[in-house]
């Protein structure tokens, strides 16, 4: 027996191993059965210049075994296995990985896959154990070696027996304590839900003995039990396949079955990328938006493979904010992990990855709305409020990206238009696109500068969600037209006639003009006659950045404390036959006539009144 202690270096980083390097003692099952695969895969190998390998190529496995009773888990191989001298190189010595220096030896001779870099996911055993055995037998030896271990106090290694080549690793679990339950991962359910989770790609089988309960055949009420020898994982990514074998059916069993969605996608993006970035990715675009989706609780992200095991459950990294709707994974051999494989080492490569897919995306959805237009409005129904929060953040840093997936209401047979189809429609001396916001197509109908703008014969855009018109304020313009808010002083229709009629109107009222404005004390910063409100007799209208819209929306948020005012400005139509009345008024009714005309604008427009009461006394005082 050969009883060895680790070096200094190798103590402490064992301790670091038990207590620092990974964040979940799960991992610890996917590190042995990554090790596994990869001692199988050396073997395999080989098998392609020894024919002696030959014959065991077919039975290439991983067998896990719980005893409860005993308090055991065991991971078995049948692959490569290890010398004594291995045992102590590869076991003895703290990061001392066989597998990198196999996959080094092997990089310009072999397509083989090696999973292990580190040399230390074998310790990771000691998270969850007091005590490892490693029983080992080389291919072609005759004899075999166990090793032994029970922390940082060292290790022996002594000859053994074992029929086959490979390698038997048997953890020896920690008693329970109130924080951590470590017998449940001698549980048939835990062990199944680990595999499926982090090794569910594992080339090879990993296959488990499950006992199961049937009814005795003839018998009533009598049960038997039968052990069946079950394999865990699915072996091979659907992601992996070449895209002609796989059917609809199966990209829909899938999707369903990784992302919990009931609904087939509306969408798939299977795809395989080769130059600086070399991955696979397998990307679903949902139908409808999941519950928490626009809540702080959602997490974005993509799972993230290497070689076909978990990484990442949910890499935030690989997806931009705007695309956060997007599910599915990317698997690559080229990334560059830490320590315990569970986060990356830098994100050079990452940010290559996440690069492409977002192109890939944004081709995707633009082919989508061109080729199935029906399927496009029913995503965008679910998530075409993120594009446009994507529009909006970041000062419109985005907006190339996003502008010609975005769609509006139009007041063009009341459908769903994109920004270049609106201006496909354009009259030949349009120089602006219109919109108007509101909580509803109905209610910005009754506003009175959207019915003067359609009966001028421009269609407009309806914004009814809270962040159209904060976006369409980053975009600016699109194709050169520049965004008109139609409740917006700057909007004017009107004839040069129209224009020298009005403004002589207003300069010879400016005595009366002032007087309404001093009655509404500072709730405007003007009043003035308009030729384009058609049959109402007034309205509010906005000046700078902020409309009467964006004034609502701004002080519904939460912690707001209700000070954001719009600058507004009340017009009063000139054709009118309350324009005829206000100038016959005594200055007393002159101010009542003020404050009941604001007070109407403000309710046209959507917006609350400061004095309810005072409303309704100006109208019962005008009826008597």
């Amino acid at each position: 027996m050969r009883k060895k202690q680790f070096k200094a270096e190798s103590k402490k980083l064992l301790d670091m191993m038990i207590n620092s390097i990974y964040t979940h003692k799960e991992i610890f099952l996917r590190e042995l059965i990554s090790n596994g695969s990869d001692a199988i895969d050396k073997l395999y190998f080989r098998s392609l210049t020894d024919e002696s390998v030959g014959m065991y190529k077919e039975d290439f496995h991983i067998f896990i075994t719980p005893d409860k009773d005993a308090r055991t888990l065991t991971i078995e191989d049948n692959g490569c296995g290890m010398t004594a001298d291995e045992l102590e190189s590869n076991l003895g010595t703290i990061a001392k990985s066989g597998s990198l220096d196999f996959k080094k030896d092997m990089e310009e001779k072999s397509e083989v896959e090696i999973i292990g870099q580190f040399g230390v996911g074998f310790y990771s055993a000691f998270m969850v154990s007091d005590k490892v055995t490693v029983l080992s037998r080389a291919f072609g030896e005759e004899s075999a070696n166990l090793w032994t271990s029970q922390g940082a106090d060292g290790y022996t290694i002594e000859p053994a027996e074992k029929d086959t080549a490979g390698t038997v690793i048997t953890l020896y679990l920690k008693e329970d304590t109130e924080e951590e339950k470590y017998s449940d991962y001698l549980e048939t359910y835990k062990i199944t839900s680990l595999v499926k989770k982090y090794s569910d790609y594992i080339r090879y089988p990993i296959m488990m003995d499950v006992e199961t309960t049937h009814p005795v055949e003839g018998k009533e009420d009598e049960y038997e039990t039968v052990t069946e020898t079950r394999t865990l994982n699915s072996m091979v990514p659907l992601w992996r396949k070449n895209k002609n074998e796989i059917t609809e059916e199966e990209y829909e069993s899938f999707y369903k079955d990784k992302f919990y969605d009931y609904t087939a996608p509306a969408k798939v993006i299977h795809s395989k990328v080769e130059g600086q970035a070399t991955y696979d990715a397998l990307l679903f675009i949902p139908k409808k938006a999941p519950y928490d989706y626009y809540t702080k609780e959602y997490e974005k992200g993509l799972q993230l493979y290497s070689n076909g095991v978990l990484i990442m459950d949910k890499c935030p990294d690989l997806l931009p904010d705007y695309f956060s709707f997007v599910k599915g994974l990317v698997d690559s051999s080229d990334l560059t992990l830490n320590i315990s494989r569970e986060t990356l080492q830098h994100d050079y490569q990452l940010k290559l990855i996440a690069r492409t897919i977002e192109k890939k995306i944004k081709s995707e959805l633009t082919n989508m709305l061109k080729n199935d237009r029906e399927n496009y409005e029913e995503f965008y129904k679910a998530f075409g409020m993120q594009l446009k929060y994507g529009v909006y953040e970041s000062y419109g840093a985005n907006k190339e990206t996003l502008q010609d997936l975005l769609l509006f209401v139009s007041s063009h047979e009341d459908k769903l238009t994109t920004l270049n189809e609106y201006c496909d429609r354009m009259k030949e001396d349009q120089e602006n696109i219109y919109y108007a916001c509101g909580e509803t197509k109905a209610k910005i109908d009754m506003l009175p500068q959207v019915e003067a703008v359609k009966d001028k014969g421009f269609e407009i855009l309806y914004f009814t969600d809270n962040v159209d018109e904060f976006a369409i304020q980053m975009m600016s313009e699109y194709d050169q037209k520049h965004f008109v808010n139609v409740c917006a002083d700057n909007l004017d229709l009107s004839s040069d006639e129209e224009k020298e009629a009005v403004k002589k109107e207003n300069e010879d009222s400016k005595e009366l003009l002032d007087k309404m404005k001093d009655a509404l004390g500072g709730s405007v910063t003007s009043v003035r006659f308009t030729n384009t409100l058609k049959n109402h007799p007034a309205c509010l209208t906005s000046e700078g950045m902020v409309s009467t819209e964006m004034e609502k929306v701004l002080n519904s948020m939460p912690n707001s404390n209700g000070e954001v005012k719009a600058e507004t400005v009340l017009e009063i139509n000139a054709n009118h036959p309350v324009a005829e009345k206000l100038k016959t008024l005594s200055d007393e009714n002159l101010t009542k006539y003020a404050k009941l005309l604001y007070m109407q604008a403000r309710l046209i427009g959507g917006l609350t009144i400061e004095d309810p009461a005072e409303f309704s006394s100006l109208i019962s005082e005008l009826m008597v």
